[in-house]
């Protein structure tokens, strides 16, 4: 595979071509090594629009979504951000090269010490990583700027959006399949919250997350 002509066609075709026109974001997207963050045995897939598998039935963003998240965010250089599963470490290194300074939180262990070891790998230090069940929100370090949700939610938590600063900016998906929504919320105030849909994805739900029960006739 020629890795750099990969990273360009993701970025070209897939990523721009999806509505994702910030400059800063392409950059980075063609900047940072994707190909360091995905699991050897699907190393391959690393620039393809295809969720990558990773352990413990989680995966890594199509890199289109990740893409269109750090869009809506905006992440400004002094930005306190909150990425709810580290997973990968690659969204995590994204925000990183973005933001002031990210708090990272993943409850699978093994992840964590994956991710961990390829963010030191590549000198990003301004990040914590955390052990933990943040599907409910982290309030460790709040109130945030910038939270990422990384995995889907049946349902909207308000928990979230309390942990914004005013001004700050959450992405989140939430629904069920097939029926999913990548939604922006900002905090206007310390009562008020904008919500903008942006886009339909699919994606799994975080790990812990109870799933509403359905309604059956």
């Amino acid at each position: 595979m020629n890795v750099e002509q990969a990273r360009f066609n993701m970025v070209e075709q897939q990523i721009r071509t999806w509505e994702v026109l910030d400059q800063q974001v392409l950059d980075l997207m063609g900047q940072v090594p994707r190909e360091d963050f995905v699991p050897e045995a699907y190393r391959n897939l690393a620039f393809a629009d295809t969720c990558i598998p990773l352990e413990h039935g989680q995966t890594m963003m199509l890199p289109r979504v990740e893409a269109r998240m750090l869009q809506a965010l905006q992440v400004a250089p002094t930005d306190r951000v909150l990425e709810v599963g580290t997973g990968s470490g690659f969204v995590t290194a994204l925000l990183a090269r973005l933001g002031g300074h990210v708090t990272s939180v993943e409850i699978h262990d093994a992840l964590q010490s994956g991710a961990r070891a390829k963010l030191a790998a590549h000198a990003i230090e301004n990040v914590d990583l955390y052990s933990g069940d943040a599907s409910h929100g982290w309030e460790r370090s709040a109130p945030y700027d910038v939270i990422a949700v990384t995995g889907s939610l049946p349902l909207l938590e308000e928990s979230f959006q309390n942990s914004l600063a005013i001004g700050g900016r959450l992405f989140i998906i939430v629904g069920q399949e097939p029926a999913m929504e990548a939604l922006l919320i900002t905090r206007n105030s310390e009562t008020q919250w904008a919500t903008d849909c942006l886009f339909e994805t699919v994606l799994p739900p975080l790990t812990g997350v109870e799933e509403p029960e359905r309604f059956v006739l």
